[in-house]
């Protein structure tokens, strides 16, 4: 998957060209300008987070193969903050800049079906799953698999959206009209402790590094507190860890990868997602940690020396999803939080506006 091309590094005073222009883009264009990068943004919708806190901004659709010619002869390197990009762009892309990750990593994680069965073939367990592509799949997947169980579609979907819990109650055929046809895939259920994440970075001479495993805590199926790091037994970190940089080296990723894992009440791990970017449940380590996951995302994607990822501090991260965002004065009344916005000029319910953190001291050290 990998050539000379894709092994160069890219120094300071470059260009890094992003693709995506939400929070995490703003984050990661925040430290990549600490570290004397410019960044070239490129998406949809003008004045977003990251065109906010960058150098220049490319206002178009993913499918502006045009404009994406000229982003691409613009910039140094490209990465991603949003992996539903479609991949035919990004091997465009990549036929004229190195790509990281490549675009191969995020045909893998684009979908849930390729992504899972990616899993598997390295050993790695996961739920079981089925294939779903008419009514009749959809019964014979529920058959074997049981309810209740999730549908939801291989691809797009996030937060909850693009999902169908499947009870005794269901009706099938009502089930199979909510994915308006779309490829779907339906996950058995798993009785789970808790659930995990781990972001690994990966470099270009293969190095790896991990950020400690987390614990996520939801709601309405959004990520609601991250606590950092996950009070578990040392050999379920190490497993987690392992688990991650697996997957990291198997798909010969270059840049961040977060993924995302249950803990089933018998103790075992079974991967839920990845994501090949900054992931929300790592914003903890912007105030906690030697190297943010964001710094180590931008040392990756360019090819520096991967950083520190160690805890100086434990830490619980709260999203503030919508109208949360009018609390601001009182969170930043509270000498402890650590306040994040996102610079979005509407708050809507479930919509991510910022985060706040508190820090408080490390009982695992580094």
């Amino acid at each position: 998957m990998t050539n000379d091309f894709d092994k160069r590094i890219i120094a300071p005073g470059s260009t890094i060209g992003i693709m995506g222009n939400g929070q995490l883009g703003r984050m990661a264009a925040l430290c990549a300008a600490e570290l004397g990068y410019r960044v070239h943004v490129f998406g949809p919708g003008k004045d977003s987070p990251t065109e906010q806190v960058c150098d220049k901004a490319t206002v178009a659709d993913y499918t502006d193969f045009t404009a994406l010619k000229e982003f691409a002869n613009s910039v140094d390197v490209v990465t991603f903050e949003f992996e539903n990009v479609p991949y035919d762009a990004v091997k465009l892309l990549s036929g004229i800049v190195p790509v990281r990750p490549g675009w191969q990593c995020l045909h893998i994680s684009q979908n849930r079906l390729r992504e899972k069965t990616f899993c598997n073939e390295h050993g790695i367990g996961t739920a079981p799953f089925a294939a779903v592509r008419s009514l009749a799949d959809l019964e014979e997947a529920v058959a074997k698999l049981g309810r209740p169980s999730v549908l939801k579609t291989t691809e797009m979907g996030y937060d909850g959206k693009g999902q169908v819990k499947i009870t005794d109650e269901t009706n099938l055929a009502a089930a199979w009209v909510d994915m308006n046809g779309s490829e779907a895939i339906l996950e058995g259920f798993v009785d789970f402790e808790r659930e995990l994440s781990v972001i690994v970075a990966r470099g270009i001479d293969g190095k790896m590094a991990c950020f400690c495993p987390v614990e996520n805590r939801h709601a309405n199926h959004i990520l609601d507190v991250t606590i950092a790091p996950a009070q578990i037994r040392p050999a379920l970190r190490s497993e987690a860890e392992k688990i991650a940089k697996i997957l990291a080296e198997k798909m010969e990723f270059i840049g961040l990868l977060a993924v995302e894992m249950f803990v089933t009440r018998d103790g075992k791990l079974l991967v839920n997602e990845v994501a090949p970017r900054p992931h929300n449940s790592g914003h903890w380590t912007i105030d906690a940690c030697v190297t943010s996951q964001f710094e180590q995302f931008i040392r990756a994607v360019c090819g520096l020396p991967l950083g520190d990822p160690a805890n100086h501090s434990d830490a619980e991260m709260k999203n503030l999803l919508g109208d949360d965002i009018d609390a601001w004065q009182a969170i930043l009344s509270d000498p402890d939080a650590k306040l994040h916005l996102y610079g979005k000029a509407e708050a809507k319910p479930g919509r991510k506006m910022g985060h706040v953190t508190w820090l408080r001291p490390a009982k695992t050290g580094k």
